[in-house]
């Protein structure tokens, strides 16, 4: 409880009020599935522990007040100019979902809000979609309207994309809302449809590893790798009517494959091989079989790296590494890549030693230090009176 007094009383000093609600939602891995979220494909991601956290109180005025842990002042939001912050540096996430709140028609009520936002910034663990859906959460709570959880996911997702201009698939946002404790989901992004999968390791643990290479995905070459899959899509139509690379299975891309060349070859090949990877993780994790789960993880890395191309020196060392580790079966980068985190599933006796050994060869080798992370699969989205 040590965190919440403390939080509480940041609150109360800055907002002169005590905070009367507290509202997470939760950053996430990808178990498995990495880039394929817009292609159509079918993911595998988990809600973490590491969360955004809100401490809120309704103010009775039209604005609504933002106050960040680690950044100086107090950021104001005119209820009635919501579509004026799309260039904010802080809280421009914020104000899109709000924005778009009120767009569909929510009547929104002025508050206060206090931002601890646990999901490293930069790492590839969605900390922006853990901001957007606790900010949907505590918007839609405070004004006392119900909502549906897929579509705050969905609109968090068209915040990202319409206002702040960042070209992200569903997949983070769905996840943070969506989350289930001890569980992954199985999600179609095409159509949303999705079945959570036990996410039970047994004697194995996963442990997120953080390379501290700091990434931004507006200016990374993310929007770049999505122009050249739906590049690949155009030309495959020519000849195969498909709605989406993940349509296609590793035999029909081989048929069509003659269609593209140079780098969109390589990317389309990532894509429809992920898809068929995310079918084999989900169907090892119902047998328990966690060593193929665990193949399965070093294969999507190998794509990322050599396929795909996002994922660098750092993320490449870190994997490497882990993989050297006798009670490892298996590590890849997750997230846009080109800095942030690495996932890798560790024997739960060996995980003191894993990181000691990877940490001192990460830093030998790369000349900074990596962070891991002691992590746990929980619920996506929590409410709570205070």
């Amino acid at each position: 409880m040590e965190f919440i007094t403390d939080a509480k009383e940041v609150f109360e000093q800055a907002y002169g009020k005590p905070a009367t609600r507290l509202f997470t939602a939760a950053g996430r891995i990808n178990v498995i599935g990495e880039y394929v979220d817009y292609c159509g494909g079918k993911v595998l991601p988990a809600a973490l522990n590491l969360a955004c956290k809100i401490f809120a109180r309704a103010n009775g005025e039209r604005v609504i007040r933002i106050l960040l842990k680690g950044i100086d002042g107090i950021i104001e939001l005119d209820l009635e100019k919501l579509e004026s912050y799309k260039t904010l540096k802080y809280a421009n996430y914020q104000a899109g979902v709000a924005y778009l709140l009120q767009k569909k028609g929510v009547e929104l009520v002025g508050c206060d809000l206090y931002y601890d936002c646990g999901v490293p910034f930069g790492s590839g663990l969605s900390s922006s979609a853990a901001i957007e859906v606790a900010t949907a959460v505590a918007l839609c709570e405070l004004a006392g309207v119900d909502y549906d959880k897929v579509e705050l996911a969905v609109l968090a997702q068209k915040a990202e994309n319409e206002y702040v201009g960042v070209n992200c698939g569903i997949m983070d946002q769905f996840a943070s809302a969506m989350g289930k404790k001890e569980h992954a989901v199985l999600l179609d992004c095409a159509t949303l449809a999705y079945e959570y999968v036990p996410l039970e390791l047994g004697e194995y643990r996963i442990v997120v590893a953080n390379c501290n290479k700091p990434h931004n995905l507006k200016e990374s070459k993310y929007n770049v790798r999505r122009q050249e899959v739906e590049t690949a899509l155009k030309l495959i139509r020519e000849v195969k009517p498909v709605n989406c690379l993940a349509e296609l299975t590793s035999k029909e891309f081989n048929e069509v494959k003659y269609l593209l060349s140079g780098v969109v070859a390589k990317r389309a090949e990532h894509v429809v091989m992920e898809c068929e990877r995310v079918r084999l993780a989900v169907q090892a994790l119902k047998e328990g079989d966690i060593v193929e789960l665990g193949r399965l993880l070093n294969e999507s890395h190998y794509s990322l790296r050599d396929l795909y191309e996002v994922t660098g020196k750092e993320l490449d060392a870190l994997s490497s590494f882990a993989r050297k580790e006798p009670e490892c079966l298996g590590s890849r980068m997750i997230g846009a890549g080109f800095g942030g985190c690495t996932i890798s599933i560790v024997k739960k006796s060996a995980v003191d030693g894993f990181i000691r050994r990877v940490g001192k060869a990460y830093f030998d080798a790369i000349g900074y230090r990596a962070s891991f992370y002691e992590t746990s699969i929980e619920d996506g989205i929590t409410v709570s009176e205070l």
